[in-house]
C-alpha cells in the first residue's frame, strides 16, 4: 500500500492501494479529462472522473443488458470504446479471441481496442466501455461478445456472428487463392446484413473482385464500404487500387493520400510504398505518351 497526496488550488487527489498497471493503462491515457477527488472504498478511480465501477457479469437477459447500456447509446456513436484487457491471466482465459471477436462485428462508430490489466485478473476475460468506464467480466465466449456489442448497435447478434464467420471463410479461401468461392461467401454474408463489421465485409470482397479483373465490382464495394465507414482507411486502400487498375491515376492518388491522412503510420508499410511506387510508374508511363 502506498498514499500519494497531490495538491493545488483546484486539484486534490488521494490515491489509495491502486493498481499500478490500471494506472498506467488508463490514467495517462485520459490525462486531459477533468479529475476531481473521489474517496470510495477500495481506491480512486480516474476515468472520466467516477468511481471504478462494480465488475458486472453481462445479464442473460437481453432487456437487462439493453438497461445497463442505454445511457451509451443515447450518447455519440464515436464516443463509444471497447477496450479488452490481453495481459496474461485475460489473455489465458481467452481475451484475444473475444477481441477478434469484437473487432469483426463492430460497427464504424464503435472502436475497439485491446488494453492492460483492469485489476480484475478472477472474472476475465474483462473488457472496458469507455468514457463512462463500465466494465463487463466474464466475456470469453463469441456469443457472449456479441451481445455486448449489440447493446451499442442495437442488431442481431447472430446474425452478425454468422456473417462473421462466414467472413473468416472467405478469407481462407482467398488464401488458397480460390477467389470465385471468396466472393460467393463475402455476397452471402452481405445479404445476412449484419449490424455491424458490414463494412469490412464489402472491402473483402473488394479486394477479391479486383484480384479477379473485376474492376468495376471492386470500387462499388470499396465506395459502399466507405459510405458505411468514411473514416475506414483500408477501404481507401482498395477504392484507389481499382482506381490504379482503371488508369485513373488522379483519382488513385487522392485515395492513397486520404488513407495517409486518416492513418499516417500506413507509410511505414510496405505494400503501402509499394502502391505508391506503382502509381508513380504509370503516371511517368502515361506523361511520355
Amino acid at each position: 500500500m502506498f498514499k500519494l497526496i497531490l495538491k493545488n488550488e483546484n486539484i486534490n487527489f488521494i490515491l489509495i492501494k491502486i493498481n499500478i498497471h490500471f494506472y498506467i493503462g488508463f490514467a495517462m491515457t485520459f490525462e486531459y479529462r477533468p479529475m476531481k477527488q473521489i474517496e470510495m472504498k477500495g481506491g480512486v478511480s480516474f476515468l472520466n472522473a467516477s468511481p471504478i465501477p462494480q465488475l458486472l457479469p453481462l445479464p442473460n437477459d437481453r432487456l437487462s443488458i439493453a438497461r445497463v447500456y442505454t445511457s451509451k447509446r443515447r450518447r455519440l456513436r464515436a464516443e463509444i470504446e471497447l477496450r479488452v484487457c490481453v495481459n496474461r491471466t485475460c489473455r489465458r482465459q481467452g481475451s484475444l479471441q473475444t477481441l477478434e471477436t469484437l473487432s469483426g462485428i463492430a460497427s464504424p462508430d464503435v472502436a475497439v481496442k485491446s488494453c492492460g490489466c483492469l485489476g480484475r485478473c478472477g472474472a476475465g476475460p474483462n473488457l472496458v466501455a469507455l468514457p463512462d468506464g463500465v466494465i463487463v467480466g466474464h466475456c470469453g465466449t463469441a456469443a457472449r461478445a456479441a451481445e455486448v456489442m449489440m447493446s451499442f448497435v442495437a442488431g442481431d447478434a447472430q446474425g452478425s456472428l454468422a456473417a462473421l464467420a462466414l467472413r473468416k471463410r472467405a478469407e481462407n479461401e482467398l488464401e488458397k487463392n480460390n477467389f470465385s468461392e471468396a466472393e460467393l461467401l463475402l455476397s452471402q454474408a452481405i445479404d445476412l446484413k449484419p449490424s455491424g463489421g458490414i463494412h469490412i465485409i464489402y472491402k473483402v470482397r473488394s479486394s477479391a473482385r479486383l484480384t479477379m479483373g473485376n474492376y468495376a465490382g471492386a470500387l462499388e464495394d470499396a465506395n459502399e464500404a466507405l459510405t458505411l465507414a468514411p473514416r475506414y482507411p483500408e477501404a481507401y486502400i482498395c477504392q484507389g487500387d481499382a482506381f490504379l487498375a482503371m488508369d485513373q491515376f488522379d483519382d488513385a492518388e487522392k485515395s492513397y493520400s486520404t488513407c495517409l491522412e486518416l492513418d499516417p503510420s500506413i507509410r511505414r508499410s510496405k505494400s503501402f510504398r509499394a502502391r505508391v511506387a506503382k502509381l508513380q510508374e504509370k503516371l511517368s508511363a502515361a506523361s511520355t505518351r
